[in-house]
């Protein structure tokens, strides 16, 4: 008997398909764009398994983002680059990466007992507090950090190919060139395919169930024989992970850092993109990002044509401003209407014509059951 393939299925292999072909017909500024929204979305996956699957409230996210570019940065840096007294390893691009999310993960993991014991708003504002620590280290530790001025970042090279522009050499792929933004495109895709993945694994085992069975009722999950305290420092761990992973790429995408880049509104962000997504989907994270993430460069790109919205230089609305107040505008309405996010909706949509076809007694997909068990 033949399997059908479900309709969400089909969509994420087209979806994927259109990702991979995209560096070929995307100008610059779109693939520039795309990766900030990859580096946002590896973050967000992060921040949604600890406060979708693990109920923990997360407001120090941007403190681990910074601790991953930055870390790269050092890792990856030549001692003492010309013209500077910045300090550096010098270490293999790769093998700095690796050693950037390494060590988000031991931050996340010193803060997992305050993580273990505080819930709700409390641990809110006290991961909180990394983000205003984070942000006094970044601007006096000059020689790490580069102060207020920041430090460049190295570019991430792999034997016998680099991800950087060679001045006298143009790389060609199927007749197009492929530049900086198209090499790194594949790298960040990569990374967010792995983090997709990994999320799957652990939310659908049994420590995905124990963060659920903690976050519905803590009291119960430890009478049950779940560890709370580990299963908490873990969560914290990976999610710090997931940031880390998330600065390495936004680094790479930047080439230059600044404090300012860190700060609380990061942190906001980050908390806007997971509950507009749906709180628990690694998909809804992404999306949540794309939304996040790309709205304030679109509106400043064709702010002549957006009403209301004044383009750099001219009265009215900042770009930016407005970009806040529409996913500001747009958390109130999910919160009233879908309090499940943009994955609910389309989850909801999905099962619409299901219902109204007589072969539609498939298997539901095996993430949308997960995500749906999460809410």
């Amino acid at each position: 008997m033949s399997r059908s393939i479900s309709p969400a299925r089909i969509g994420m292999l087209a979806f994927a398909a259109v990702l991979v072909i995209m560096p070929f017909y995307l100008e610059a500024f779109w693939l520039q764009l795309g990766l900030f929204v990859f580096a946002a979305a590896i973050a967000a996956i992060g921040l949604t398994l600890l406060l979708g699957q693990a109920g923990m409230l997360s407001l120090g996210h941007a403190f681990f983002v910074a601790v991953g570019a930055y870390g790269y940065a050092y890792f990856a840096s030549d001692p003492h680059p010309a013209g500077t007294d910045h300090l550096g390893l010098g270490l293999p691009p790769p093998v700095a990466a690796l050693m950037a999310v390494a060590v988000a993960g031991v931050a996340g993991l010193l803060f997992s007992p305050i993580a273990a014991r505080l819930r709700g708003i409390y641990l809110g504002v006290a991961s909180l507090g990394l983000v205003f620590l984070g942000l006094h280290v970044l601007v006096n530790a000059e020689r790490l950090t580069g102060g207020v001025n920041g430090r460049d970042v190295p570019g991430f090279t792999l034997p016998g190919f680099s991800f950087e522009e060679d001045p006298g050499h143009t790389l060609y792929v199927l007749g197009v060139p492929f530049h900086r933004e198209e090499r790194l495109w594949y790298l960040a895709l990569a990374v967010a395919v792995a983090g997709l993945l990994y999320y799957r694994s652990v939310v659908r085992g049994r420590p995905g169930r124990a963060l659920r069975a903690i976050r519905d009722h803590e009291v119960a999950a430890a009478a049950m024989g779940v560890n709370v305290a580990t299963y908490k420092a873990r969560a914290f761990v990976i999610g710090s992970m997931y940031a880390g992973a998330g600065g390495v790429l936004l680094a790479l995408a930047f080439r230059r850092m600044v404090p300012e880049t860190f700060g609380v509104a990061l942190s906001i962000e980050y908390l806007a993109m997971v509950v507009i997504g749906g709180l628990g989907s690694a998909g809804g994270a992404a999306f949540g990002a794309l939304f996040v993430t790309s709205l304030p460069a679109v509106l400043e790109r064709y702010a002549a044509q957006v009403p209301g919205v004044a383009p750099s230089g001219s009265s009215g609305i900042m770009p930016a401003i407005a970009a806040r107040f529409a996913y500001g505008a747009a958390i109130v309405l999910i919160l009233l209407f879908e309090p499940g996010g943009a994955a609910a909706l389309a989850r909801r949509l999905l099962r619409s014509p299901a219902r109204a076809s007589p072969q539609a007694a498939v298997v539901m997909d095996a993430d949308q059951a997960l995500s749906r068990s999460s809410h």
